[in-house]
């Protein structure tokens, strides 16, 4: 029914040190996806030390290759690779990954403003592999992960007109906070409520630039459509070829049916979306965009 297209998987999971519960493994995932309907998934590997210690790539390669049936490899560069220089050939060493089965890059969690000159060459270098990029946008410069944009999500724009055959499938607080207009800038940190009075920069920027997509996965995701279930209808209606069903489940799964796939079931139930448009988000649109 769903392909989740914002996962994480470790083969040999690891306890965190705030107490947080450590993330699942690809067995715990493929279980907890029976339980629910979901077909595939898009498994990507942290590689930024901002928030978790980082995954090779390889650890997610040889996920795909052991459930090739369940989950769709990315793969990760960190901008400063290579030799730590604003103008390194990053796409060399992407499309050799691209060469034995990654379907993308991500999640991109690096700490460092849009703007930064080595994000920059990273972006262009994702361009070039011809590649989607999944992206966290962070609130704020340290004490966080997350590329940094500022409120209006200026340098997303820039980034999205420098860069237009680049894919970018953005996610995150401070991204789908912005949905609506905001209330406080430090909206942008969680999950504001109440209904959506004003657009936000969201949705105009969906309209304007072809290469932006929407990953609704976690709570932001989920939040930005259930504050306002009348709007929710109509921006899934019109983003209906731009919005794409993820989950981002980081800890060991509890077998309850996830809150986004709960209120798109029970929208399509009552009507309120079509079951074309449904399928496009559950699916469809992931397996176009990701030549799946």
């Amino acid at each position: 029914m769903f392909i989740d297209v914002h996962a994480h998987a470790y083969k040999q999971p690891f306890l965190q040190l705030d107490g947080r519960k450590p993330f699942p493994t690809p067995e715990q995932l493929i279980a907890h996806y029976d339980r629910i309907g979901v077909e595939k998934a898009v498994i990507m590997p942290l590689i930024g030390p901002e928030f978790y210690l980082s995954q090779s790539n390889e650890d997610i390669l040889e996920s795909a290759e052991r459930f090739p049936e369940r989950f769709i490899p990315f793969i990760n560069i960190h901008p400063r690779a290579i030799n730590n220089s604003p103008h390194a050939p990053l796409s060399e060493v992407i499309l050799k990954y691209k060469e034995i089965g990654a379907k993308g890059i991500g999640e991109v969690i690096c700490n460092m403003p849009i703007r930064d000159p080595f994000v920059l060459n990273f972006f262009r270098h994702v361009e070039i592999s011809g590649l989607p990029m999944t992206i966290h946008i962070g609130h704020r410069l340290d004490h966080t992960y997350g590329i940094y944009d500022e409120p209006g999500l200026p340098m997303l724009c820039e980034a999205l007109g420098m860069f237009p055959d680049l894919k970018i499938f953005a996610h995150s607080q401070a991204f789908w906070a912005e949905i609506g207009e905001l209330d406080m800038v430090s909206d942008r940190a969680g999950y504001p409520k109440g209904k959506i009075v004003r657009e936000g920069v969201v949705p105009k920027m969906l309209r304007r630039y072809p290469n932006l997509y929407g990953d609704l996965s976690a709570g932001s995701g989920c939040n930005a459509l259930t504050r306002d279930p009348e709007y929710a209808v109509r921006f899934l209606d019109e983003f209906q070829d731009k919005l794409m069903f993820g989950l981002d489940i980081c800890s060991p799964p509890d077998g309850n049916i996830p809150g986004l796939a709960k209120f798109m079931l029970e929208l399509r139930a009552s009507g309120q979306i079509t079951e074309i448009v449904f399928q496009k988000i559950a699916k469809e649109n992931a397996i176009r965009l990701l030549e799946l």
